[in-house]
């Protein structure tokens, strides 16, 4: 292996991506108050369909299904059942993660993603086809938590998507912009005959869009469970889809999707001590990164001066940002060297907690200077240095994040993904398909021909950044906080600011969304544009940081324990909104 990688090119640089999907301004959201449930969704009628759910005494799980399927319909953009999703849910007692990842199709190589001239393909000629199409494994995942944790028949979790696919739903005003905004997804016929008229315009803001296309899958899901997607016709049609592409075919098969398997796996938790308590954060494991991240992070920053430092007029201040990015540099340093699908990759020290282990967190720590560092090295958390390769920046976008207490105290976190905006661009009976694969590395090996361990290989799922996250009192055990986002490799970032607002600085989970997005993901020093004061800028330039300001376009929601009961929060720079009584 390490001889056929001995001339492969070396690891892909691309500047960082500004944002998931094209920003569409920023509305006032007040944070919404309820006593016993609440669901928190990035489209208010997804956001209804869960209250439906949860009101006729459905879990968290029926509500996560609901609202999933609607966002499929509503929010085509950024997930849906032809992708992905983490699950991340506490039944009052314990935490579960339940892995829907895509993965690679049985008949990729590690060369998926280079071209005939030998070098990386740009990242839209990847990513506009079939080539990087990922087995989808959003359905069957939640189908093995709704066997485990539903309470309402399955079928039923379906009918306000049904309903809506059939009957109609109003064009949000963020999905006609985007729909103006794509130069790719007019490729595709299918998807050209459903989202935009005849003279090539989206259809206006308003307009009522049926899918019934999407209804007659939808079903069938209702029926006949996850296998109607994963076998028959309809899989049949995925496949087709897939490989008939004229000019970027992909290599899935039916076999493929006739043997995707859910994973359930343990959560990775850290104990965490901000503003003189200490909290228990439980996240998704490998082959998510996200978790891993946060936790360093923050990890890092507690051993800080930052640790103590306030917001200065409402905002992080200057000192706090400069700590708070080093920090992060150092996090996904480690996240390029290690973290991939760890059914193919061993974790560094023989376990992933030893990326999080107190001495190894306080080596880290002591690299921060006054000076930044622009680019940290990886660290070495086990005895040995190891052997792979570090994985190049790459572009990575999409997703949908759902946040859901329901009246036993279950509670979960759900981030689900079909990557770019609008994924492959390829719609298949009335639901488009992802381009997760672009999610590996594109090339196989660094410039020393070292494996990288987030590289493709059959059968593999792609390192992610997703974060759902659930938070705990550490002294009674109750849950406090369901948070995520969505943000490509900037979800880290969106989760990390809202746990620092709310744990370290004392805010509501509204006011911690709302506060301006920040980080570095071992580059650049990224601000959200407009949001911060010049001499704050120059400050983080003054130490030796590159400085950026640029629209970043998070999607967070989240749900918090309140003395009455919860209050919910929804990100001000997008449609989503809680619901709950």
């Amino acid at each position: 292996m390490l001889a056929a990688c001995a001339h492969a090119p070396p690891a892909v640089t691309v500047e960082p991506p500004s944002q998931p999907e094209a920003g569409t301004g920023l509305s006032n959201k007040p944070g919404w108050a309820v006593r016993t449930w609440a669901v928190a969704a990035a489209n208010p009628l997804a956001a209804d369909a869960g209250f439906q759910m949860l009101r006729a005494g459905g879990s968290a799980v029926d509500a996560a299904i609901a609202v999933q399927m609607v966002l499929t319909l509503v929010e085509p953009q950024s997930s849906g059942i032809g992708g992905g999703a983490f699950l991340l849910h506490f039944d009052g007692h314990r935490v579960e993660a339940f892995d829907g990842r895509e993965t690679a199709p049985a008949a990729v190589d590690d060369r998926l993603f280079i071209g005939a001239d030998g070098k990386a393909l740009p990242f839209y000629e990847a990513v506009v086809g079939g080539r990087a199409v990922g087995v989808p494994g959003t359905v069957r995942m939640l189908e093995m938590a709704h066997r485990q944790h539903g309470k309402l028949p399955w079928s039923r979790l379906f009918q306000p998507a049904i309903r809506l696919a059939e009957q109609g739903f109003p064009v949000s005003p963020r999905l006609h912009t985007l729909l103006a905004g794509d130069t790719h997804l007019k490729k595709d016929p299918v998807a050209a005959g459903y989202f935009y008229q005849p003279d090539g315009r989206p259809h206006r803001v308003g307009h009522e869009l049926r899918n019934p296309a999407l209804a007659a899958v939808l079903r069938r899901l209702a029926i006949e469970g996850a296998r109607a997607l994963h076998e028959g016709d309809i899989a049949q049609a995925i496949v087709e889809k897939v490989r008939s592409h004229p000019d970027n075919p992909g290599r899935m098969t039916l076999a493929d999707l006739a043997g995707y398997q859910p994973r359930q796996r343990s959560a990775l938790c850290h104990d965490w001590r901000a503003s003189g308590k200490d909290w228990h954060v439980c996240g998704f494991p490998p082959p998510s990164s996200g978790a891993i991240a946060v936790a360093q992070i923050l990890g890092i920053l507690s051993l800080r001066p930052a640790a103590s430092l306030p917001l200065r007029d409402g905002l992080p201040s200057a000192d706090w940002l400069h700590e708070y990015t080093e920090s992060a540099r150092l996090a996904f340093a480690d996240r390029a060297q290690y973290v991939a699908d760890p059914d193919f990759v061993q974790p560094p020290g023989g376990s992933w907690a030893s990326l999080l282990e107190p001495d190894y967190l306080a080596q880290r720590a002591a690299l921060i200077a006054s000076r930044s560092m622009r680019v940290a090295q990886p660290g070495v958390p086990g005895a040995l240095r190891p052997a792979q390769g570090a994985m190049g920046e790459q572009l990575e976008y999409g997703t949908s994040h759902i946040s859901i207490v329901d009246r036993w105290g279950n509670a979960l976190a759900m981030t689900a993904s079909i990557e770019d905006q609008f994924g492959s661009r390829q719609m298949v009976r009335g639901f488009l398909l992802n381009n997760q694969l672009t999610d590996f590395s594109f090339v196989p090996a660094d410039a020393l021909g070292r494996p990288i361990a987030n590289r493709v290989q059959p059968g593999k799922r792609p390192r992610s950044s997703m974060a759902p996250t659930l938070v705990f009192d550490r002294a009674d055990g109750r849950l406090v906080l369901t948070v995520g986002s969505p943000g490509g490799a900037q979800i880290i970032h969106y989760v990390a600011k809202t746990l620092q607002g709310v744990f370290g600085w004392g805010l509501d989970a509204q006011q911690a969304i709302t506060l301006p997005n920040f980080g570095s993901n071992n580059g650049p020093t990224v601000l959200e544009e407009g949001r911060f004061p010049s001499h704050a800028i120059q400050s983080l330039r003054a130490r030796g940081a590159e400085v950026r300001e640029q629209a970043m376009t998070s999607g967070l929601q989240a749900i918090m324990r309140t003395p009455d009961g919860w209050f919910g929060g929804a990100d001000p720079r997008r449609e989503g909104v809680v619901m709950g009584e």
